[in-house]
């Protein structure tokens, strides 16, 4: 697959983007995405509020140990000052990227003129993202900015901000193809995103319901974007990007992953989870990883049930090998989704 778009000093290896979502994509499971094929993840949005930054939330989530380069960090806030302190605040704990949330819908998030709310406040998203480069100018790190359409289907105006945020110094812009007015509900629309990319020269990202490899073929040529990101539709099925890769260079399909394959991915990931997290908060928050994971499997939703019931990391991994060595007796490769198993988004988090 071809490199993907280059931002400040950074060749991305490809142009297949994990997308920041609050509550998933924490070091493992962006390290995951990684290692099956994301050439680039983006943390989860971490506060502008320097009253936080000592919480165990915002020290976990800017936690890069060990994680594989390039590290985007996405910062949140209303205030020009406080994110470009957040920027460098950030930057001293190893990101190399700074990305600037005005994308996020969440109701506590907008209520506080954050995320995708700053789009009806186009003076103060400029003066955010001209605080946030001059603060990162000088330490040669790039900023990018993601955005939805606009507030609402009345107020799309993705490309006026986009103009002013190349012409500030932001070196790439994610676009997800709704107004925060839908939330994640109706069909993400790619015009928009096609006439960004028409009105800029850096790097544009297509974002929105990209949820198997036709559609993310069908997304490039609808909208000319230099690259890809994918959500929720990587939650349990990590290996999405290698999928969409294979496809884009051969318009062939990958096989499903072997059954033990993908067993050995998910442990693994439990392992490094338990790790950042501990064992009490470690369990708990692996759930929905599991769940995810089994969701669209034959028995997944009784064993999601019964992995609820479960309080040990020992417990946990014992029951997930036990689970995936019994689906590998009847089955060498996963099976396809059975009928309402991938439908089951009770768990699905928001996406910044």
């Amino acid at each position: 697959m071809p490199t993907g778009p280059v931002i400040g000093d950074i060749t991305l290896p490809n142009r297949l983007f994990a997308a920041p979502m609050a509550g998933v994509t924490d070091r493992p499971f962006r390290q995951l995405c990684k290692r099956l094929g994301a050439g680039y993840a983006v943390s989860e949005m971490v506060t502008s509020r320097r009253e936080l930054w000592n919480s165990l939330k915002t020290s976990r989530r800017a936690n890069h140990d060990g994680e594989v380069a390039p590290i985007a960090v996405q910062i949140a806030g209303t205030e020009p000052q406080e994110m470009a302190e957040a920027a460098a605040y950030n930057i001293d704990r190893g990101a190399q990227v700074i990305d600037i949330n005005m994308g996020c819908p969440a109701k506590k998030v907008c209520t506080k003129w954050a995320g995708s709310a700053l789009m009806q406040d186009e003076p103060l998203a400029l003066a955010i993202i001209e605080a946030v480069v001059a603060a990162c100018a000088p330490r040669r790190v790039p900023v990018t900015l993601k955005m939805r359409t606009g507030w609402c289907q009345a107020e799309r105006n993705a490309v006026a901000i986009a103009r002013a945020a190349e012409a500030a110094g932001i070196a790439m812009v994610t676009v997800h193809g709704r107004t925060r007015e839908q939330g994640y509900g109706g069909h993400a629309e790619y015009d928009t995103i096609a006439a960004v990319k028409a009105a800029l020269r850096i790097p544009v990202v297509a974002n929105g319901d990209i949820d198997s490899p036709e559609k993310a073929r069908e997304v490039l040529a609808a909208t000319g974007a230099d690259a890809l990101m994918i959500g929720r539709a990587a939650q349990g099925r990590p290996w999405i990007f290698r999928e969409i890769a294979h496809f884009l260079a051969t318009g062939e399909h990958l096989p499903a992953p072997e059954v033990l394959q993908a067993k050995g991915w998910l442990l693994e990931h439990l392992h490094e989870h338990y790790g950042l997290y501990g064992e009490h908060a470690g369990v708990r928050t692996a759930r929905k990883h599991i769940g995810w994971a089994v969701r669209a499997l034959p028995g997944g939703e009784g064993f999601r049930a019964h992995m609820n019931t479960l309080d040990t990391c020992e417990e946990q991994v014992r029951a997930v090998t036990d689970w995936f060595d019994q689906l590998a007796g009847t089955h060498h490769r996963l099976p396809a989704a059975h009928p309402g198993g991938a439908a089951n988004h009770d768990l699905i988090e928001q996406q910044a």
